[in-house]
C-alpha cells in the first residue's frame, strides 16, 4: 500500500494556501501546447511571490512542529559537529597554509605558519565579516613566493564572488576590489604583479547583481588579467568570444610560471578546448598589453569539445594531459608543442578503473588516484614513463585531496570514508620506502565506529547492469524489513559519490536505527565516460531506472520496507527523487528534494542553467523536448489513485527544499513544483486521498549549498530527518 502502511495521517490535516493559476499562459513546443500556470513564480521580486513563499514557510513551520525528533537531531548532531576539522595543508613560499574550523565556527578560517614546526595563525577569518556567518571564502589564491593572497567573497550562498587582496606578511589590506565575478579560478604570474581571473560583463542598467537572487541568463563570460594596486577598469581583457556567449574560459598559469592555460568550456560536460600562451615570448611582458587589452596571442592546442584535457604537468614545451580522449576511463597523454601533431600514451587507460587524478611530486615523479568500484586505489608512479613505482596503501574510502609539489618530496592527502572523520596523511616521497604517516587524525567525541558497518552491494537494474550501493547501519541489524532506510543519489554530469563521513547520517543510524544507502546510478562518473553517457541525454531515464531499482532491492534483501524508505538527493539529484516519486509514488514514504532542476522545459533561460544542457538536452530542439516532456517532475505530476484506483493511495510525505540566494538552480524550479504537486494533489479536490504532507523549505540568505555557516547545516538536516523520522514512524533510540 505504499506511504500508508502505518498511520492513516502521522501529520494531521494540513490546510495549503492556494496559488493563483494563470491558464492562460502556454507554450508551443514543435506542435506541442504546454501550460505553466505558475509562470508568475518565477518573479522571485513580486509581491505575489514573496507571499506564497511567507505562507509556505509558515505551513512548513506547522509541520515541522509535529516532528518529536526535531529538538533531539538539533542537539544530537551540534554535539557532534562540535569537534576540530582541518583541510589538506599546502605549501606556498616557506609556508604552509590550511583551513581549521574548532567546531561550530560558521565558517572555516584560514591558518598560515612558518614550515611544518611553526606556530600557526590566523589569515583570513570569514566569521568577522558578517554577523550571521553568511559570507563566506569562495575562491583563493596564494602568489608562488607567499607575498600576497588572492581571495573571492561570497555573500549569502550566491556563486557571485568579490575578489580582495591580503599582503600575507603584515595581513593589510590591498586597495584591489574586484567585482562581476563568477565561476572563476585566481591564478598569479610567477613575478606576484598580478593574478588572471574570469568574470561577466557589468549590466548595462546598473542593476544589482550581487544581491544573487537575479534569474537572468549568465553569458560572454570573459578572461582578465588584474596588475595589483590599479583599477579594475585597467584590467587586460586576455580572452573573449561574443560569437560564443555561453563558453566559459579559465586561465591557470603553469608550475614553471613560463604559459598561460586556457580553458574553455561550453557546459558541465567532461569536454574543453586547450589553447596556450608562452608569457615568456611576449615582447614587453603582460604590461604591453595594458593598451590594447589583449587578446593574448594564443596557440590553439585543442580546438574542439571532443574531450577533456588537463594540465598535469611541462618541462618547457613538452606537455603531460590527463584525458579521456578515445579512453572514457581516461589517461596521460604527452605532447611537445614543437610537434603538436605528434602525440604519445604516457600511462595507458586502465580496463577496469578510473583514472581519477595525477600530481607530480618530487621532480619526476607522481601520485596516481584510481577509482576502482567505487573505492580509491593510491599509486606512485615515473613521470616519464608511467612505470609503477610504489602502491600507497589506504582503507576502503575517499581521496578527498592532495597537496604536492614537484620540488617538494612531501606530500599531504587527505582521506575520508563512511566511518573515517579525517586522517591527513603526510609522506615523504624522496624514502625509498614511502610511508602514509598520519599527519593530523580528525575525531569526533562521542562516535563509536565499531558500533556500524559498511556493505558494498551490486544491484541489478532494470536492464541487468550490476550498480553499485553503500549500505551503511548498526552492526548486527536483523532484516526483517521493519528500519527506516535513507536512499541518496545523485546520476549527473560525470560526478562520483564516494564513501565520506556524515555526522547527520551517523545520527539517524545511531538513533532512529535507519540504513542510509548510496547508490552509483548511471550518469555519475564511478566508471569513467561510458557510465557517465549512459545516463544523460535521451537516456536520461536509465538514471531514474537504477535508483528505482536500488529501492526494490532494499525493499527484497529486508532492509526496509516502502513506508520506511525515504529517498534525498539534491541539484540534479533533486530532479532525480522528483522523477522518481512521479513515476513510482508507491514505493517511498518519504521524499527529500534540494534545490531540485524542477522545470526540464525552461531550465536554460536562467543563470547558468544553458550549461546543463550537455547532460540534459534542450527542450528548443525537437528530440531533446520529447525526451524531456516525459520525466520532467513539473509536468508529471498525477493522482495515483485516479491511475491506480482501489489501489495505491497517494504520494510520499515531500519537502522540497530551496534557498532565496541560490543563482545556480533557481528558487523557481522548486516553488513551482510546490505549487503544481499542492494543486494537483491537496488542493483542487475536495476527496483528496492525498493526506501525507506537500511542503517547502525555503532558507533565507542562502544559496545552492557552497558556504552555507555550521548553524543553517545543522538546522536544515534537523528540520529535514525529524520530518522524515515522522513519515516513517522511525522513533529515538538513545
Amino acid at each position: 500500500m505504499g506511504s500508508l502502511g502505518y498511520s492513516d495521517e502521522p501529520f494531521g490535516p494540513l490546510k495549503y494556501p492556494k496559488a493563483r493559476r494563470d491558464e492562460s499562459v502556454a507554450d508551443d513546443y514543435h506542435g506541442v501546447k504546454v501550460a505553466d500556470p505558475y509562470r508568475w513564480l518565477e518573479d522571485s521580486d513580486a509581491e505575489e511571490v514573496k507571499e506564497f513563499v511567507k505562507e509556505q514557510v509558515a505551513l512548513t513551520e506547522s509541520v515541522l512542529g509535529k516532528c518529536e525528533t526535531r529538538d533531539k537531531l538539533r542537539h544530537k548532531i551540534t554535539s557532534l559537529f562540535d569537534h576540530p576539522r582541518y583541510t589538506v595543508p599546502f605549501k606556498r613560499g616557506n609556508k604552509y597554509f590550511f583551513f581549521h574550523n574548532t567546531g561550530l565556527q560558521a565558517q572555516n578560517v584560514l591558518y598560515m605558519q612558518a614550515g611544518l614546526e611553526g606556530e600557526p595563525e590566523v589569515l583570513l577569518d570569514p566569521n568577522t565579516l558578517s554577523e550571521d556567518g553568511t559570507v563566506s571564502l569562495k575562491a583563493f589564491s596564494v602568489s608562488k613566493d607567499a607575498k600576497y593572497l588572492a581571495y573571492g567573497l561570497s555573500s549569502s550562498g550566491s556563486d557571485w564572488v568579490t575578489i580582495k587582496v591580503m599582503r600575507v606578511e603584515d595581513k593589510t589590506e590591498e586597495p584591489d576590489s574586484l567585482s562581476w565575478i563568477k565561476f572563476s579560478d585566481i591564478s598569479w604570474t610567477h613575478d606576484s604583479l598580478g593574478f588572471f581571473y574570469s568574470r561577466y560583463p557589468a549590466p548595462k542598467d546598473g542593476e544589482n547583481l550581487d544581491s544573487g537572487i537575479e534569474t537572468s541568463v549568465n553569458v560572454n563570460h570573459e578572461l582578465y588579467y588584474h596588475f595589483l594596486g590599479t583599477n579594475q577598469s585597467e584590467d587586460i581583457l586576455c580572452w573573449k568570444d561574443p560569437q560564443n556567449p555561453k563558453h566559459m574560459f579559465s586561465g591557470k598559469v603553469t608550475d614553471d610560471g613560463k604559459y598561460l592555460i586556457l580553458y574553455i568550456e561550453e557546459g558541465c560536460g567532461p569536454v574543453n578546448k586547450l589553447y596556450l600562451c608562452d608569457m615568456s615570448a611576449l615582447p614587453r611582458g603582460l604590461k604591453g598589453f595594458r593598451e590594447r587589452h589583449g587578446p593574448l596571442p594564443f596557440v590553439k592546442l585543442i580546438d574542439g569539445f571532443d574531450a577533456q584535457y588537463i594540465n598535469i604537468a611541462n618541462d618547457d614545451s613538452l606537455f603531460t594531459f590527463l584525458t579521456n580522449k578515445d579512453a572514457p576511463k581516461y589517461k596521460l597523454v604527452r605532447v611537445d608543442l614543437k610537434e603538436p601533431s605528434k602525440w604519445t600514451d604516457v600511462l595507458p587507460e586502465n580496463e577496469k578503473d578510473v583514472l581519477e587524478s595525477a600530481c607530480v611530486v618530487n621532480g619526476n615523479q607522481m601520485i596516481v588516484s584510481y577509482l576502482s568500484d567505487v573505492k580509491y586505489v593510491l599509486q606512485v608512479r615515473d613521470l616519464e614513463t608511467g612505470s609503477m613505482l610504489h602502491n600507497l596503501s589506504i582503507d576502503i574510502g575517499t581521496v578527498y585531496g592532495i597537496s604536492a609539489r614537484r620540488e617538494d618530496s612531501i606530500v599531504f592527502i587527505g582521506f575520508t570514508s563512511f566511518l573515517t572523520p579525517g586522517i591527513i596523511y603526510q609522506c615523504d616521497l624522496g624514502n625509498k620506502l614511502p610511508e602514509m604517516k598520519i599527519f593530523r587524525d580528525i575525531s569526533v567525541p562521542g562516535f563509536d565506529r565499531s558500533e556500524f558497518q559498511v556493505n558494498q552491494d551490486f544491484v541489478p537494474s532494470k536492464d541487468g547492469t550490476k550498480i553499485p550501493m553503500f549500505i551503511v547501519g548498526r552492526k548486527d541489524t536483523k532484516l526483517d524489513g521493519s528500519h527506516p532506510c535513507l536512499l541518496y543519489g545523485y546520476g549527473g554530469f560525470n560526478v562520483s559519490l564516494t564513501p565520506s563521513f556524515s555526522v547527520s547520517r551517523i545520527v539517524l543510524a545511531r538513533h532512529l536505527g535507519a540504513f542510509f544507502c548510496i547508490a552509483n546510478i548511471r550518469g555519475g562518473g564511478e566508471y569513467g565516460e561510458e557510465w557517465h553517457k549512459a545516463g544523460a541525454l535521451s537516456k536520461k531515464q536509465t538514471c531514474f531506472d537504477d535508483f528505482i531499482s536500488a529501492a526494490e532491492y532494499l525493499i527484497s534483501s529486508g532492509y526496509t520496507r516502502p513506508e520506511k524508505l525515504c529517498i534525498e538527493g539534491g541539484s540534479n539529484g533533486g530532479l532525480l527523487v522528483g522523477a522518481c516519486i512521479n513515476q513510482r509514488p508507491d514505493l517511498f514514504g518519504c521524499a527529500l528534494a534540494h534545490v531540485g532542476v524542477m522545470d526540464m522545459l525552461r531550465f536554460h533561460k536562467f543563470t547558468i542553467g544553458h550549461a546543463w544542457t550537455c547532460d540534459f538536452g534542450c527542450s528548443e530542439n525537437e528530440e531533446d523536448f520529447h525526451c524531456l516532456i516525459k520525466y520532467s517532475p513539473l509536468h508529471n505530476v498525477r493522482r495515483p489513485w485516479e491511475k491506480h484506483p482501489g489501489g495505491l493511495s497517494q504520494y510520499p510525505s515531500t519537502m522540497l527544499l530551496t534557498a532565496d540566494h541560490d543563482d545556480r538552480v533557481v528558487p523557481l524550479h522548486s516553488l513551482k513544483m510546490l505549487a503544481t504537486m499542492q494543486n494537483v494533489l491537496c488542493t483542487s479536490l475536495e476527496n483528496s486521498l492525498q493526506t501525507n504532507p506537500i511542503i517547502g523549505r525555503i532558507e533565507c540568505k542562502a544559496g545552492h549549498g557552497c558556504g552555507r555557516p555550521t548553524q543553517k547545516l545543522i538546522d536544515e538536516a534537523a528540520d529535514r530527518y525529524s520530518f522524515m523520522a515522522k513519515a516513517l514512524g522511525a522513533s529515538w533510540i538513545e
